[in-house]
């Protein structure tokens, strides 16, 4: 990755092509350019506060809720990594997450293995091998792929696992898979409740970390460079293809966790949790939200989630409706998403390190001075 840095500055190189980078400050909003990089730590810092005390102040119902919307929040990460910041359209990420849930519960039911130990390992490992086969199969041809071929193998591959699961006996058919035991720990089991949500919210700061140091070292670097510009960033001699299928094998681990999670928090998987419904949802996490932020999937998936659950329960019959105006106003009028309106521009996406300081040293100013 030697080099990237300065790969990626020159990638928008050329009258025809703007970037983050070299943006006019116009681009966003007054006051954000300037003291963005104090927002995103702050907004970070809030989501995890409100995030901790959550179980105090909601009611036992509310909690088992909010333990699905981490679970999914983490969910929504695996997708950002993949198409905010390496541009790949994995219209179905589901398939990931949705393989890893059935096979941690064919493991409770078959073989009785309810170990988080186990479970969790298992989980990513099959995440991570779903991914790798698929991202495979669409990324390492001999010719570039392009977004649209990527966007529709991934979409038939989570269609054609849900149609699978819907006709194969052994995983259940059109019910899935019931009653999957707690996870266990020892002889302690995760019951539904703040333990689980403490636990699940723990998993999710640490992926998220791992994901903000990931995008932030050199590797990240290439994948900017790889939204932005591939055939650029091809010429400079990255493997472009290898890049991807790495970063869509990372997503798709990621996926696979939290699809574990998921199955033994709801104790049950269906074929839903494979298809078109899930693989849509997470795209609206992220695009509400805002790609390319990680902390913008996050915020997107909360509230999406909470919106859906307050219409839900107080306009039961025309909640669908309202949602879908909602959603398509911000993707309307706030194309970037809802933490568009707190972060700046170089702060959302494809910005790392301090700018650069092109000021002059004293020392050169007095050389040039006549």
């Amino acid at each position: 990755m030697a080099g990237a840095r300065e790969a990626v500055a020159r990638i928008g190189e050329g009258p025809d092509v703007v970037t983050r980078e070299n943006a006019p400050a116009t681009s966003a909003p007054a006051g954000q350019a300037s003291a963005g990089w104090k927002v995103l730590p702050i907004v970070e810092g809030l989501v995890l506060l409100i995030a901790l005390v959550l179980p105090w102040v909601l009611q036992d119902y509310l909690t088992v809720f909010a333990t699905r919307v981490v679970i999914l929040a983490l969910f929504a990460l695996s997708f950002d990594l993949v198409w905010g910041y390496a541009g790949i359209m994995s219209f179905g990420q589901a398939l990931f997450f949705g393989a890893a849930g059935y096979g941690v519960a064919l493991l409770a039911r078959d073989l009785n293995v309810t170990s988080i130990l186990l479970i969790l390992p298992a989980g990513t490992l099959i995440g991570l091998t779903a991914s790798l086969l698929l991202g495979g199969f669409l990324l390492l041809g001999r010719y570039p792929s392009s977004v649209i071929f990527v966007s529709l193998g991934t979409l038939t591959g989570s269609y054609a696992a849900d149609r699978l699961a819907r006709g194969w006996y052994y995983l259940g058919g059109q019910n899935g898979i019931p009653s999957i035991p707690p996870l266990t720990l020892g002889s302690y089991e995760f019951e539904e409740g703040p333990v689980y949500y403490y636990m699940v919210l723990g998993i999710l700061v640490v992926v998220y970390l791992l994901c903000r140091f990931l995008v932030r070292s050199q590797f990240g670097l290439a994948l900017a460079g790889l939204r932005e510009n591939e055939q650029r960033i091809a010429f400079f001699g990255y493997k472009a293809q290898h890049l991807k299928a790495i970063i869509f094998a990372v997503g798709g681990t990621i996926a696979g966790l939290a699809g574990s999670l998921y199955a033994f928090h709801e104790g049950f998987v269906w074929p839903n949790m494979l298809g078109v419904v899930f693989s849509t949802q997470v795209v609206l996490y992220v695009l509400f939200g805002g790609s390319g932020t990680l902390i913008g999937a996050v915020i997107g998936t909360v509230i999406i989630e909470g919106v859906s659950f307050w219409l839900s329960d107080n306009y039961r019959d025309v909640w669908p409706i309202i949602l879908g105006v909602l959603l398509l106003l911000v993707i309307m009028f706030r194309p970037l998403g809802l933490v568009s309106f707190v972060l700046g521009e170089r702060e959302r996406v494809g910005s790392f390190g301090k700018r650069p300081n092109t000021a002059p040293k004293p020392k050169e100013a007095g050389h040039a001075a006549p």
